[in-house]
């Protein structure tokens, strides 16, 4: 046998003892063949090096998950000091089983987002980011970010995303030791403060590697329809206007979408209910979303699993990539896909509904994609023609079924500039301006395509796009519905100036 070839084999057996070791027999049988529901989310590898700023080549549409929670989201015995901290209280997983599953379900990227708590900041430096380092060699398949879910001051968790960099352990350890409000021991009520909120995202801003902040869950805690909890309009505002290519958004659709399949509520959120599977931040049209984009804000929605125990095993998640996929138009490499969630080149997908989705608006010889600008000049031609490209999944999901997309909506709303009141959660400008059925689209290759025309346009505006497998006109409340009957699609915006 050649010496490379004899090599190759070798570190071949090698990965796979460590991953019976760390990740476990079953974990390692499945990372061996795909399962069912892992679909053509990678895309060729960029074999180029770095690439510079607005390059754009070999980008393609990839999946990934921006909040797993590994068994480093534990507990603290605080009857000593320092803090006694115990593996798998919360989540059971080890890193490296979260990254076999997310490869097996299709997705090229994913994050480790464990809880914090008093001195964790301690146990991410010195027992998590090992483990994180030793999952990226043996899954190398998978880009698996370094972060953690920020006890974000204030507010209700997010994600608290590193770039990666070779300080990028020093510089988690940074933020959570001076911001996690739950780090400091004894506990610090100092800390839970949008003051601190804002003083953290300011020093982030300025870091020479900026990290991504997204809220989690945002409607959790709220008490009922336009009523919010710990997350608030007013909050989000101002912590976008200090940071606003740090703080882009928030989960349009939340994890734990499992909790039905063992009589649980999708979310978890026990007060109000998700609509669709998506936060009534998000799900409701001219709602606080729109209200955000109406204001000219690049505030982006992301989709993930929130994985701590899977259902099979009496929690209320799927594995990443099983359920919820966050797609971003990038490149294979750690900085495009950051990049990509930073500008907005995002879109979210349920149950596999869908596999890519192209959204461009073109006028006057230009042309934008999501989370991009075109702008038109007042003078000329002012009609703007909308296209919409989604490939349905080729094959079936991981419930076994060949989910059907049976509507699209075109989305638009009016950007007013800043509001005067922080409150706001509304934007009554936004419409659903077309619905189109299998009748309205055409296949050309893989993909289905749309084109509608918005006539004689003169304001600022926005356009989005959502799309069901169910025949609900907008999305309904959720009861205990399998969530595998009721998937949804949703795009970020592109933007329209008008000078």
């Amino acid at each position: 046998m050649p010496e490379k070839d004899l090599e190759n084999t070798e570190r071949s057996q090698l990965s796979r003892r460590q991953l019976v070791k760390y990740a476990g027999v079953g974990a390692t049988l499945a990372a061996a063949s795909p399962l069912v529901g892992a679909t053509a989310a990678y895309a060729e590898e960029d074999e180029r090096g770095p690439a510079k700023p607005g390059d754009s080549g070999k980008r393609s549409w990839r999946a990934g998950d921006h909040h797993v929670h590994s068994e480093y989201s534990g507990e603290f015995d605080t009857s000593v000091n320092p803090p006694k901290f115990h593996k798998g209280a919360d989540a059971v997983y080890p890193i490296v089983t979260n990254a076999i599953m997310a490869k097996n379900f299709g997705l090229t990227w994913a994050m480790c987002t464990d809880h914090g708590g008093p001195t964790h900041s301690k146990v991410n430096l010195e027992q998590a980011y090992p483990d994180l380092l030793l999952s990226r060699k043996l899954v190398p398949e998978v880009l698996q970010f370094w972060g953690m879910e920020f006890d974000a001051p204030a507010l209700d968790h997010h994600t608290l995303m590193i770039p990666r960099h070779n300080d990028e352990a020093k510089m988690l350890f940074e933020l959570e030791s001076r911001f996690a409000k739950y780090d400091a021991f004894p506990t610090d009520p100092s800390r839970d403060t949008e003051g601190k909120m804002i003083e953290f995202l300011k020093v982030a801003r300025g870091m020479p590697h900026q990290p991504l902040v997204i809220a989690h869950h945002a409607s959790r805690s709220a008490p009922g329809l336009g009523v919010y909890g710990q997350d608030t309009p007013r909050e989000f505002r101002n912590g976008h206007n200090v940071a606003p290519e740090v703080y882009v958004g928030f989960e349009g659709a939340p994890g734990h979408q499992a909790g039905p399949l063992n009589g649980g509520k999708r979310g978890g959120y026990g007060n109000y209910p998700t609509h669709g599977g998506f936060d009534q931040m998000t799900a409701r049209v001219g709602g606080l979303w729109d209200s955000l984009l109406g204001e000219g804000r690049r505030w982006w929605i992301t989709a993930t699993s929130d994985s701590h125990v899977h259902w099979t095993r009496g929690g209320s998640d799927f594995w990443p990539g099983e359920y919820s996929k966050t797609y971003v138009h990038a490149r294979q490499d750690y900085a495009d896909i950051m990049d990509g969630l930073r500008n907005g080149r995002i879109f979210v997908t349920t149950g596999d509904l869908i596999t890519s989705l192209d959204l461009t608006a073109k006028s006057q010889g230009r042309t934008a994609a999501t989370g991009e600008t075109i702008t038109l000049t007042r003078r000329n031609r002012s009609d703007v023609e909308i296209e919409i490209r989604f490939r349905p999944l080729d094959g079936v999901n991981a419930h076994g079924d060949r989910p059907e997309v049976r509507r699209v909506d075109l989305i638009v709303g009016q950007i007013t500039g800043p509001s005067a009141n922080l409150d706001a959660d509304t934007n009554p400008t936004t419409k659903v301006v077309a619905r189109f059925g299998p009748r309205d689209w055409r296949r050309q290759g893989a993909e289905y395509v749309i084109r509608h025309t918005l006539r004689g346009v003169e304001t600022d505006l926005y356009a989005r796009v959502r799309g069901t497998s169910t025949d609900e006109m907008e999305p309904l409340a959720d009861g205990l519905e399998s969530p595998w009957d009721d998937l949804w699609f949703y795009s970020n915006p592109v933007f329209v100036h008008v000078r």
